[in-house]
C-alpha cells in the first residue's frame, strides 16, 4: 500500500479509530437505530450456539477442552477442584446477569423515539438507571453494570508505545526496512537489524569484510543480505514497538501534525520476551528464527538468553509457499508450537499457516497457564461478556480481558440492529495487540483472513484472487453507496463488489472540515451514493480505504507507481539542480507528492546554453516519462519535443519487432559503436557500421552524448533483451544494398571511390552501390613495402580506382577487401586463382599473398579465406636464412601445390623447382597409380591387393616395449601389437618383458587386420588406408595365421567376470592403462593393483610398461567406450562400498583432497573416508594435513563407519595402522569412559562459541572449556587468543557418560607443577621490593607495571624518584625502562599502588634476587668463585663502552662496525667528546638509513636508551657527567633586526640576503614568498640569482637549492622544464645524489612511474651501479610503492654484478630485511635468505642480531627464542662481552613478551653458560 501526501488540516488516518473510545460516557442512539433487520446475522452467528437458561447457570469451563497435565497424571486435588467449579460458576453467572441487564435496558428503549430534549435529559436518565442498577445490585451480588466493561478501544498510533506488540502483515520489502500493515489503517517499519540475531551476526561479518578488503577492492555482492530473500508479502509478523515518534522527533503525545513512524522489531529475542519458554505447551504461538538449516528440518532460536531451548520446525510443517533450498539462516517465521521434549530442551513447531475453521479451533490455545503466552499471534478462545456500538469485549480463560473494535468485530452499529452474539458466547479470535507489561487488555480479531493468517480473498467460486487486486488504488468508484455510519470517525461503504466494504475517514469526506456525522440528516445518510477514490487497502482490517475530496478525486496521480513509462504528462517546473559544471537537471511537479527529474541532456532538442533562461519556476511543461525506479521513488522525464511527439514508445521487449522505426537518445559512445536509450528499460547497440552509410573511424568525431538519432531495428531478442539498431535507411533501400553486397563475387573487378586514408589502408565506396571497402597498402603494387607507400602518397580522397579485385567479404560488417595486384588481378583474368579447395589441383602453380610469417614456414593465402601453408624446407635456399624469409606481410607469391590433404583439407606449397620424384598427395586415384614397391617375399601378394586376411612376411625394423615395429616392404611399414603376438598367458616366457625374445631384423609371418595412425594412436579399419601417418596393423598370433579374417577383440564382446591376458601400455598417477587388442583399452584402478602399500607406492618399478597381466572385467560400457578391469590375483574379491567396508580394516587409500584442517582418501571408486586433525599422528603436534599430498598412496585404519550418512572415518596413526605397540603420546579417545577427572588430554579447537570452546578429542569425543577455565590471566579478547584447529592442551575437570560431556580447564596452574603465579593487586603489601619497567613517564612522575603480574602497575611520583629534587620525570626516566621500586603505600578502596625509587629505600646488602644468574657478568669477580667474563682490570675502558654501544645499537651499527663487534676487535679510539654527551643527556642517535629499512624495527632507537637499558641492568649507577664550562661568546648586535616575525616583504630578503648571501635556508624561503604570491618565473630567477650568488665552496647550500628549484618544476613546470633543470643539476653538483634526490621527489608526489623509469635508467649507469644504496633504495620502491615484490627480488642478482664483492653480505642482509619490514614482503623468504647467510657466516654476530630483530617485529617469538637458544647452544664460542650482550636481551625479550617461568629459564641458562666458561685457574678457558 502506497503512502499518500494528506491535508495538513485533515486528520491521520493513524487516528482512524482512535476517536471510537473516550474517557467519558458514549451517548446512546436512538432506538429506532438500534433495532435491528430481520435478517440480520452476526459473523458468527452460524458457529456459535445461543446460551439457554440452563446453560447460564453452569460453568462454561465445562465447554471447554479439559487440560491434561503433562504425564497424564492430575495436580488437583477433588478438594480443590470442587473450589475451582464454585469459583467458574460464580462468574458465569456474574457475566449472565450483566447481559441480561443490557438487554432490558436497551428493550425499554425500543419502543421510544429520541427526540431532541432527550440529549438534554440524557445525563438524568443515566443517574436513574445507575440507581436502577445499584438496587438489583443490592438483591444479586452477581449483577454487574455495562458501563464496568472493559473500554473498547482501537488500535491507534497514541496506543503504540515502545514495548507493546502488534500483529502485522508484510505489505513492501525494500533493501532497507520491511513494512507491516499493521490493524486500524497503520503500517510499520522494521530495520534491517531488527530481524534477528542470526542476521545481525551476518551482517556484522560482511562488514569486518569489507573493512579488511578497504585498501585492496570491495568485498564481492555474493554475500550481500536481501530482505527479499527472508521475508515473503502477505506473511504474518508478530512486532515489537521500539521507537514511535514524528519524523522530526516529536513525541506521540504531542499536537503536531508532522509525519509520524513506528519502528518495529520482529527479532524473537524480543516478541518473545514476555513468554516463559520453558512452560510453553502445544497450541502456543512463538515466533522463531531459523539459525541452521538441517537434512531433516530447521533448528529454531526463540531468542532466549537464559535457556538453551531450542525450535525445531520439521520440511513438512515449514510454510508451503517456500522451498526448502530458498530458505536462509536469519529468516523468521510464525510458529505454532505441536510439541516439547521429554527434557523440555527442544520444541517442536509448524511454520505452516492453518486453513479452514477446523484448523482454526484445534491450533487454538485450549488453556491458558500463564498470561506470558497471549501474545499477538496466538489463537484464542474468547467468552463474550459485552457487546455494545465500538465491538465486542470479553475475556481469555478469565485472566485476560478482550476486545474486538468495530472493524475487527464486524459488529454493525445500531441503524443495522443488535448483533446476535450473545453473552457468554465463545468465539474464536486472535490476538492483534497487546499492551505493555501491567495492562490487562488485549485486542483480538474475528476477521476470517486474520484468523487464518491469509490474504483476504474474493468470496466468488471461480479461482481465489486477491482482493487488493478487485479495486487497485487510485481507482475512482463512481457509486459508493453508505452502509454504516461511524459519528466521529467516518463512513463504512459498499463499494459495488460483494464482500468488499470501504471506508472514508471524516477527515476524508470534504476539502472542509467535517465535525461529526448524522445518519438523521445531511448528504451522507445511510444508502446515500458518492463517488470515491481508492486511496489505500488494509489487509489486514480487509477495507479499502476511500477518499471523497474534490482534490483528491482530480489529483492525476496519487502514488508512483500510478505513473506510466511513456506516458505524456504535465507539471510544474519547482527549481533548477545546479552541480559543479551549470545546470545538471531539472525538477518537475507532476502531483500532490510527486516529482519528476529532467536530466540535462534532455532539457531540449539541442544543447541549451543558458537553461536557467528557459525554465522558470512555477512555469507549466509537458513532458514524458523516461523511466520510474519504484525502490527509489525516481521518476525521469525527457523534455525534448522529437520525444515527446513521438506517435509510439518503445517501453516494452515485446512491442518491438525487427523493421520498427523510432527515436532513441545516446547515452554512451565507444570506439565499437553507442548505447542508445528509449524509454523504460529497453536500450539498444548501435555499431559502428550502422551509424552511416560513409565510414566512420570515431563515433565520437560525428555523434554526441544525448542527441537523438532515428534508428531501426536490425535484430531483436525480447527474453535475453538484447537489440540491434541502424541509423541507416530500412526497407527498400537496404534490400537494394544487401542485393547489390550478394552480387558481388569473389574473384571480379570492381570500382570504388577513395573516401579516406590511413597508415595502413585506403577506405573505398564502391561505384555505384555505396558498400564499404578497404584497400591494405601492401596491395597496391607487387613491389617491394616502400613502394607501396609510395604508391598511397599518389592516392587522394574523392579519387575513383578501377579494376580492383575482390578477394575477401566480411558479411558480418558488410565490408569488402580489395586488391590491386597486378600478378593477383593477372592470375583472375586468366582462370588461375582459386578461391576454394575444389580448385586445388597437384601441381598446379598459383599466384597469392603473405598472410603470415611463423618459424615453420608461410601462410599464403588466396581469394576467400582459402589459405595454404609454404614450409621452410620449401623456400629457396638463400631466403631461408633470411629475417622472416625475406618475406613481408600482403608479399605476393608464386608457388606450386607439391601436397594435398584431402581429409583434412589441407595443402602445402613450394617454392622449389618440381622434381622428376612422384609427388606426395593422399588422393586414392594418385595412389592408385603409383609405383608399387615389391613385397619381401615371392609368396606374398603384391601390395596394392592388400586386404583385410591378408598373409605377408615381415621383417623387424625396432622392439618397443608394447609394440613391434615392422617393414613390409621398402618405404612400407606397419605395426605388432604386443596382445597381437601371444595366444595365452603360458607362451608368455618373460611376463614383466614379453617381447624381449624377438630382435631387430627378425622375419615373422603376420596378418593384416587393419591400418594404424601413428600420430593418434589408434586403429583403423581397412576402408581407412588413407593418410600420410598410417601404417599397417598386423598380428603373429600363431592361430590367427590362418587364411581369412582374424577376430580382433572388442567391447561389445566383454562380460562382467571375464578373463584376459593384458599387456600395460600407461600408468598415470591414479590409474593403469591396460592394452587388451589393437582395438581395446582397459583401465585398472590403482587401489585395486595390490593390497601392499609399497607396491603402490612404486607401481612402475613393479608393473613396468609393457609387462603383461592377467585380469577379470569389473564393468563394460560399450555406449561410452570404457572397460574397467581388476587383477585375477587380487586379493579383495570384490570391490570396497559403504556396504562391506568396517571398522578396524586396514586397507590402502589414495589421498583426493587436502585442506587445511584434514585430508580426504579415496579407498575406491565409490567410497572416500576422510581423516581428521586427530588421527593423522599418535602426537598431536606432528598433526599436519599439508605434510600429505594429493594422489599419495598412504595406509589407513577404518575407525568408524555411518552407513546410514555413507561417511568414513578413518585413521593414519603408526598405532593404528602399523603396530599397537609403538609409542603413543595422545591416545585415541573411543568414548568418553576412557577419561577419568585429573586426566590430561590433548586436542584440537573446533569451535569457537560464546561461552567457551568445543574441543575435539576423537573423531566422535568432543570436550567443552567454559571462558573461566581458559586462563589463569583475565584474557580481554579471548576469542582473539585461539583459531579453529589450535592445538590445546588441557585437564579434565567434569565429565557425564549418561549426557557425552566433558569438560576441560587449559588453565596453567592445573597443567604445570612448576606453575608460578603472577602477582595480583591483593598480594601487593607495604615494604615490598619489585621489579618493573616504566609504562608511562609523565612529568609529575611514571607508572611502573610490576613484572609477572596480572597487569598491576602505580605511580612513583616525582618527589619519589630521587633523593634530589626532580623537577620533570621525563627527563631522568622514559618508557620501558627497568626500574627496581618500593612499595609505599597500598590503598585498596581505589586500588591504588604508590612506589618510591629513591635509593635511600634500598640498602647496600640487599641481593639482587632478580639478577641472580646475571649477576657474575657484572661484579668482576668478587663473589666467591666467581670470574670475570670481560677479563678486564678496571672499569672504566672507554674503548669497551664504546664496542657495548656500538653492539646494543644496531641501527648505527655499519658493516665494518658490524664484524669488529662481532669478532670481538678490542682496538678502538678514545670515545669522543659529542658522542659522551650524547649518551649522557639522552638525545636519540642517527639512524642509518639504506633503501628505506631500518634495522631498528622502530626507527627512533637511540643509543642513549640502550646504554640507559644496559647500566641498569648491571647494576650500575647511571652517573651523569658533568656539563662542561660554557665558553664566552660574542654578543652580536641585533638591533638592526627590526622585524621580529621574520621577513615580510621582497626588501626584508634582499636586507637580509646582503648579510647572509651563502644561506640556502634565506634562498628558499624567498622562494617560498614568491610562490605565494603566484609568481613562479620570480621563484625560478630567485633560484638562479642564488645559484650565481651562492659560493661555489658551499657545495651543500649550493646542492640545497638545485633541490629546491627541482621540487619547484615538478610542482609548477612540465616535463620539459624539469628536464632541463635536472641536467643542470647533476652537471655541477653529485650526480648520484642528485639522481637520488629527483626520485625521492617524484615518489613523494606520487609519480611512481617515473621514479620507476629513473630508477631504471640510475641501473644502467655504470658509475652508480657500484652504490648499494641505489639498489636498496629500488628494491624498497618496488616492493612497497609499486608493490612488485618480484622485481625488488630480481635486483639482487643484478647488485650483486655490480657492487663490490665486500658488501655481498651487507647487501644480501639488507635484501632479506625487506622481505620482513615491507608489506608486500615474504618473510619466510627472508628467513631462508638469513639462514644461508648464517651458514655461510657463523661469527657474525650482527647477522644473529639482525635475524633476531627482524623477527621480533614479527611477534614470532618462538622463532626468536629458537635464535637465542642456536646463539647459547654448547659448543658456540662466543667473547665475554659478547655472551652478556646475548643473554641481558634475551632476558629483556622474556621479561616483556614472556612469562615467569621463561625468565626463570634465561637465567639458569646463563647461570649454565658461565659454569661451562670456567677453566681449572678459575679464568674462562
Amino acid at each position: 500500500m502506497a503512502p499518500s501526501k494528506r491535508r495538513p488540516d485533515k486528520d491521520s488516518d493513524a487516528q482512524l479509530f482512535a476517536n471510537s473510545t473516550k474517557h467519558k460516557k458514549a451517548r446512546k442512539e436512538p432506538d429506532s437505530a438500534r433495532a435491528p433487520p430481520k435478517n440480520s446475522k452476526s459473523v458468527h452467528e452460524d458457529q456459535i450456539e445461543k446460551p439457554t437458561s440452563k446453560q447460564t447457570q453452569r460453568s462454561l469451563l465445562q465447554d471447554e477442552e479439559r487440560a491434561f497435565p503433562r504425564g497424564g497424571a492430575n495436580v488437583l486435588t477433588p478438594l480443590e477442584h470442587k473450589q475451582i467449579k464454585i469459583e467458574a460458576e460464580r462468574d458465569v453467572l456474574f457475566e449472565t446477569s450483566a447481559s441480561k441487564e443490557n438487554e432490558n435496558a436497551s428493550g425499554a428503549a425500543s419502543g421510544r423515539k429520541r427526540s431532541s430534549h432527550d440529549f438534554d435529559n440524557e445525563s438524568a436518565q443515566e443517574n436513574r438507571r445507575r440507581k436502577r442498577k445499584r438496587s438489583q445490585s443490592a438483591s444479586k451480588t452477581t449483577a454487574t453494570d455495562p458501563e464496568d466493561h472493559v473500554k473498547i478501544e482501537g488500535l491507534s498510533f497514541r496506543r503504540l508505545v515502545p514495548g507493546s506488540q502488534v500483529l502485522g502483515q508484510i505489505s513492501q520489502i525494500t533493501s532497507r526496512d520491511v513494512a507491516l500493515t499493521l490493524p486500524n489503517n497503520l503500517t510499520g517499519f522494521v530495520p534491517l537489524t531488527s530481524v534477528s540475531d542470526t542476521l545481525n551476526r551476518r551482517i556484522e561479518e560482511i562488514l569486518n569484510k569489507e573493512d579488511g578488503n578497504d585498501e585492496t577492492e570491495a568485498s564481492e555482492n555474493e554475500d550481500d543480505i536481501q530482505l527479499q530473500h527472508f521475508f515473503r508479502l502477505g506473511q504474518y509478523l508478530r512486532a515489537c514497538v521500539t521507537a514511535n515518534t514524528n519524523t522530526d522527533g516529536v513525541a506521540p503525545q504531542s499536537t503536531s501534525r508532522m509525519k509520524r513512524r513506528i519502528e518495529l522489531s520482529v527479532n524473537p529475542a524480543q516478541t518473545n520476551a514476555g513468554m516463559d519458554l520453558s512452560d510453553v505447551a502445544p497450541g502456543d504461538t512463538v515466533q522463531a528464527a531459523v539459525s541452521s538449516i538441517e537434512d531433516r528440518g530447521f533448528v529454531m532460536d526463540l531468542g532466549s538468553k537464559s535457556t538453551n531451548i531450542r525450535g525445531f520446525v520439521p520440511l513438512k510443517e515449514m510454510p508451503n509457499d517456500l522451498n526448502q533450498h530458498d530458505v536462509e539462516e536469519g529468516t523468521v517465521w510464525l510458529c505454532v508450537v505441536t510439541g516439547v521434549s521429554t527434557n523440555a530442551t527442544t520444541v517442536q513447531l509448524a511454520a505452516k499457516q492453518q486453513e479452514g475453521a477446523t484448523a482454526h479451533q484445534a491450533s487454538s490455545v485450549s488453556s491458558v497457564k500463564n498470561k506470558g503466552v497471549l501474545l499477538p499471534g496466538t489463537a484464542v478462545r474468547m467468552v463474550v461478556t459485552a457487546i455494545v456500538d465500538g465491538g465486542v469485549s470479553g475475556s481469555i480463560a478469565g485472566m485476560m480481558n478482550a476486545t474486538a473494535d468495530q472493524v475487527h468485530s464486524r459488529q454493525q452499529s445500531g441503524v443495522q440492529g443488535k448483533s446476535s452474539v450473545k453473552a457468554g458466547s465463545k468465539l474464536i479470535s486472535r490476538i492483534i495487540f497487546s499492551p505493555q507489561e501491567g495492562e490487562d487488555t488485549v485486542s483480538v480479531s474475528l476477521l476470517p483472513n486474520v484468523l487464518a493468517l491469509s490474504q483476504p480473498l474474493t468470496k466468488s467460486d471461480s479461482a481465489s484472487q486477491p482482493v487488493s487486486e478487485l479495486l487497485p488504488l487510485s481507482t475512482i468508484v463512481e457509486d459508493a453507496t453508505v452502509s454504516e455510519i461511524w459519528s466521529k470517525q467516518g463512513l463504512v461503504f459498499d463499494v459495488g463488489i460483494a464482500g468488499l466494504r470501504g471506508f472514508a475517514h471524516i477527515s476524508r469526506l470534504s476539502d472542509k472540515k467535517i465535525d461529526s456525522l448524522s445518519a438523521a440528516n445531511g448528504p451522507y445518510q445511510i444508502g446515500s451514493r458518492h463517488r470515491a477514490r481508492v486511496v489505500g487497502y488494509n489487509s489486514v482490517d480487509d477495507q479499502f480505504l476511500l477518499s471523497l475530496e474534490q482534490s483528491v478525486l482530480e489529483q492525476p496521480f496519487l502514488r508512483i507507481e500510478d505513473v506510466k513509462v511513456g506516458q505524456k504528462v504535465t507539471g510544474t517546473v519547482e527549481k533548477l539542480i545546479l552541480n559543479t559544471q551549470g545546470v545538471a537537471g531539472l525538477l518537475v511537479n507532476l502531483a500532490d507528492g510527486i516529482t519528476g527529474f529532467v536530466p540535462e541532456m534532455h532539457l531540449a532538442d539541442i544543447k541549451l546554453q543558458h537553461p536557467e533562461r528557459k525554465y522558470k519556476d512555477g512555469m507549466r511543461v509537458t513532458a514524458r516519462v523516461l523511466s520510474i525506479d519504484t525502490d527509489k521513488r525516481a521518476i525521469n522525464l525527457t523534455l525534448k519535443k522529437s520525444l515527446i511527439n513521438l506517435d509510439k514508445v518503445w517501453s516494452d521487449w515485446n512491442q518491438i519487432s525487427e523493421g520498427s522505426r523510432s527515436t532513441g537518445t545516446l547515452v554512451n559512445l565507444s570506439k565499437s559503436g553507442a548505447l542508445v536509450r528509449f524509454f523504460g528499460a529497453v536500450r539498444a547497440f548501435l555499431p559502428i557500421s550502422e551509424m552511416s552509410k560513409a565510414y566512420i573511424e570515431d563515433p565520437q568525431q560525428h555523434f554526441r552524448i544525448g542527441q537523438d538519432v532515428q534508428v531501426n531495428v536490425r535484430s531483436v531478442n525480447a527474453e535475453q533483451e538484447r537489440m540491434i539498431v541502424s541509423c541507416k535507411e530500412p526497407s527498400g533501400d537496404n534490400m537494394d544494398d544487401q542485393s547489390s553486397y550478394d552480387g558481388i563475387k569473389l574473384g571480379t573487378f570492381v570500382e570504388g571511390k577513395v573516401t579516406a586514408t590511413t597508415d595502413v589502408d585506403v577506405k573505398l565506396e564502391l561505384v555505384p552501390s555505396g558498400i564499404p571497402a578497404i584497400l591494405r597498402l601492401g596491395h597496391l603494387t607487387d613491389g617491394s613495402e616502400p613502394k607501396s607507400v609510395r604508391a598511397a602518397k599518389h592516392v587522394r580522397v574523392g579519387q575513383k580506382l578501377q579494376d580492383l579485385l575482390v578477394l575477401e567479404k566480411y558479411r558480418n560488417k558488410r565490408l569488402i577487401v580489395l586488391s590491386k595486384k597486378p600478378s593477383l588481378a593477372e592470375a583472375a583474368k586468366s582462370g588461375t586463382s582459386i578461391s576454394g579447395f575444389e580448385d586445388v589441383v597437384l601441381d598446379q602453380t598459383v599466384e597469392g599473398y603473405v598472410r603470415n610469417i611463423i618459424a615453420e614456414g608461410v601462410f599464403v593465402q588466396f581469394l576467400g579465406d582459402l589459405v595454404g601453408f609454404l614450409p621452410k624446407q620449401k623456400i629457396q635456399d638463400a631466403a631461408s636464412t633470411l629475417p622472416n624469409f625475406g618475406l613481408h606481410i600482403d608479399q605476393s607469391i608464386k608457388a606450386h601445390i607439391c601436397f594435398v590433404d584431402t581429409e583434412l583439407r589441407r595443402f602445402t606449397l613450394s617454392m622449389k623447382e618440381k622434381s622428376s620424384a612422384k609427388a606426395a598427395t593422399n588422393s586414392p586415384k594418385s595412389k592408385e597409380n603409383a609405383a608399387v614397391p615389391p613385397p619381401l617375399d615371392d609368396t606374398s601378394i603384391p601390395l596394392n591387393e592388400f586386404s583385410v586376411g591378408s598373409l605377408v612376411q615381415v621383417k623387424v625394423s625396432s622392439v618397443k616395449r608394447t609394440q613391434l615395429n615392422v617393414k613390409l616392404a621398402d618405404n612400407v611399414n606397419g605395426r605388432i601389437d604386443v596382445s597381437e603376438v601371444f595366444d595365452s598367458w603360458d607362451d608368455i616366457a618373460d611376463k614383466r618383458n614379453p617381447l624381449a625374445h624377438l630382435r631387430k631384423g627378425d622375419t615373422i609371418s603376420t596378418k593384416v587386420i587393419g591400418f594404424h595412425n601413428s600420430r593418434t594412436h589408434r586403429f583403423l579399419p581397412f576402408s581407412h588406408r588413407t593418410g600420410v601417418n598410417t601404417v599397417f596393423e598386423l598380428t603373429a598370433k600363431p592361430s590367427h595365421q590362418a587364411p581369412g579374417s582374424a577376430d580382433i577383440l572388442t567391447i561389445d564382446q566383454m562380460t562382467i567376470g571375464l578373463s584376459l591376458v593384458g599387456f600395460i601400455n600407461n600408468i598415470t598417477i591414479d590409474k593403469i592403462w591396460v592394452t587388451i587388442s589393437p582395438k581395446l583399452k582397459g583401465v585398472i584402478d590403482i587401489l585395486n593393483i595390490s593390497e601392499d602399500v609399497s607396491v603402490l607406492k612404486d607401481v612402475e618399478s613393479h608393473f613396468p610398461i609393457g609387462s603383461a597381466v592377467k585380469v577379470r572385467v569389473k564393468s563394460a560400457d560399450a555406449l561410452n567406450s570404457r572397460l574397467e578391469l581388476v587383477p585375477s590375483n587380487f586379493e579383495r574379491p570384490e570391490e570396497l562400498t559403504i556396504d562391506n567396508i568396517s571398522e578396524g580394516m586396514i586397507i590402502p587409500g589414495q589421498v583426493a583432497k587436502v585442506s587445511e584442517y584434514d585430508i580426504y582418501v579415496r579407498l575406491s571408486s565409490s567410497i572416500s573416508g576422510s581423516v581428521g586433525m586427530t588421527q593423522l599422528a599418535d602426537d598431536y603436534s606432528q598433526a599436519n594435513p599439508a605434510a600429505h599430498e594429493q594422489k599419495e598412496i598412504v595406509r589407513v585404519c577404518v575407525v568408524e563407519v555411518d552407513k546410514a550418512a555413507g561417511k568414513v572415518q578413518l585413521s593414519l596413526r603408526p598405532s593404528k595402522v602399523l603396530s599397537s605397540s609403538m609409542p603413543v603420546i595422545d591416545p585415541h579417545v573411543v568414548s568418553i569412559s576412557q577419561l577419568k577427572v585429573n586426566d590430561i588430554v590433548r586436542g584440537f579447537v573446533k569451535l569457537i562459541m560464546d561461552k567457551g570452546l568445543i574441543v575435539r578429542l576423537s573423531p566422535t569425543v568432543e570436550a567443552f572449556v567454559h571462558i573461566r577455565d581458559l586462563s589463569d590471566e583475565y584474557l580481554k579478547d579471548w576469542k582473539s587468543a585461539f583459531k579453529p584447529e589450535q592445538l590445546v592442551r588441557g585437564k579434565v575437570i567434569n565429565t557425564d557418560a549418561a549426557l557425552g560431556h566433558i569438560q576441560l580447564s587449559l588453565k596453567a596452574s592445573l597443567l604445570d607443577k612448576n606453575y608460578v603465579a603472577s602477582f595480583a593487586f591483593e598480594d601487593m603489601k607495604r615494604g615490598q621490593i619489585v621489579h618493573g619497567k616504566v609504562r608511562k613517564a609523565e612529568s609529575f612522575g611514571v607508572f611502573i607495571v610490576v613484572d609477572n603480574s596480572r597487569n598491576v602497575s602505580g605511580l612513583c611520583h616525582r618527589t619519589e624518584i630521587a633523593d634530589a629534587t626532580v623537577a620533570d620525570a621525563t627527563k631522568v626516566y622514559e618508557e620501558g625502562d627497568r626500574v627496581k621500586a618500593i612499595v609505599l603505600k597500598v590503598d585498596l578502596e581505589k586500588r591504588r599502588i604508590s612506589f618510591g625509587l629513591k635509593a635511600s629505600y634500598f640498602k647496600e646488602d640487599d641481593a639482587e634476587d632478580a639478577d641472580e644468574a646475571l649477576a657474575i657478568f657484572d661484579e668482576n669477580g668478587t663473589e666467591e668463585g666467581g670470574v670475570s667474563l670481560d677479563n678486564r682490570e678496571n672499569d672504566s675502558r672507554p674503548e669497551e663502552r664504546a664496542d657495548e654501544e656500538r653492539e646494543l645499537n644496531q641501527n648505527a651499527m655499519s658493516s665494518e662496525e658490524g664484524e669488529s663487534a662481532s669478532e670481538g676487535d678490542e682496538a678502538g679510539g678514545e670515545e669522543s667528546e659529542h658522542s659522551a654527551k650524547r649518551r649522557v643527556s639522552g638525545t636519540a642517535a642517527g639512524v642509518l638509513e639504506a633503501g628505506g629499512f631500518d634495522w631498528g624495527g622502530d626507527g627512533d632507537t637511540s643509543s642513549s636508551t640502550a646504554k640507559k637499558d644496559f647500566s641498569i641492568f648491571d647494576g650500575e649507577p647511571d652517573h651523569a657527567q658533568k656539563p662542561k664550562q660554557k665558553r664566552s661568546t660574542i654578543e652580536v648586535d641585533r638591533t638592526g633586526d627590526l622585524d621580529r616575525n621574520g621577513p615580510q616583504s621582497s626588501d626584508d630578503f634582499e636586507r637580509r640576503l646582503l648579510g647572509q648571501p651563502n644561506s640556502s635556508s634565506l634562498w628558499i624561503q624567498y622562494m617560498a614568498y614568491a610562490l605565494q604570491l603566484n609568481e613562479i618565473q620570480n621563484a625560478r630567477d630567485i633560484a638562479e640569482r642564488a645559484l650565481k650568488t651562492i659560493n661555489i665552496r658551499e657545495e651543500e647550500d649550493k646542492s640545497n637549492i638545485w633541490i629546491a628549484l627541482l621540487n619547484l618544476e615538478n610542482t609548477y613546470g612540465d616535463d620539459n622544464t624539469l628536464e632541463s633543470v635536472f641536467k643542470r643539476a647533476y652537471s655541477y653538483t653529485d650526480s648520484l645524489e642528485m639522481h637520488e634526490k629527483l626520485v625521492s621527489i617524484y615518489i613523494d608526489s606520487g609519480k611512481f612511474e617515473k621514479a620507476d623509469e629513473l630508477f631504471q635508467t640510475m641501473t644502467r649507469n655504470k658509475a652508480f651501479t657500484p652504490s648499494e644504496t641505489l639498489w636498496l633504495n629500488y628494491a624498497t620502491f618496488l616492493m612497497t610503492s609499486l608493490q612488485d615484490p618480484d622485481r625488488a627480488r630480481a635486483l639482487l642478482q643484478r647488485a650483486s654484478q655490480s657492487v663490490p664483492e665486500h658488501l655481498h653480505r651487507h647487501l644480501t642482509t639488507r635484501f632479506a630485511a625487506l622481505e620482513f619490514t615491507s608489506p608486500n614482503g615474504e618473510p619466510e623468504r627472508g628467513r631462508t635468505i638469513f639462514e644461508g647467510l648464517m651458514a655461510a657466516f657463523p661469527k657474525k654476530w650482527d647477522l644473529w642480531d639482525q635475524f633476531v630483530d627482524l623477527e621480533r617485529s614479527k611477534g614470532e617469538s618462538e622463532n626468536v627464542r629458537g635464535l637465542y637458544e642456536r646463539m647459547t647452544a654448547e659448543g658456540v664460542k662466543m667473547k665475554p662481552r659478547r655472551a652478556k650482550f646475548v643473554f641481558k636481551r634475551w632476558l629483556e625479550f622474556e621479561e616483556k613478551e614472556g612469562s615467569g617461568k621463561q625468565v626463570e629459564y634465561v637465567k639458569k641458562r646463563a647461570e649454565k653458560y658461565v659454569e661451562g666458561l670456567k677453566g681449572g685457574d678459575g679464568v674462562i678457558e
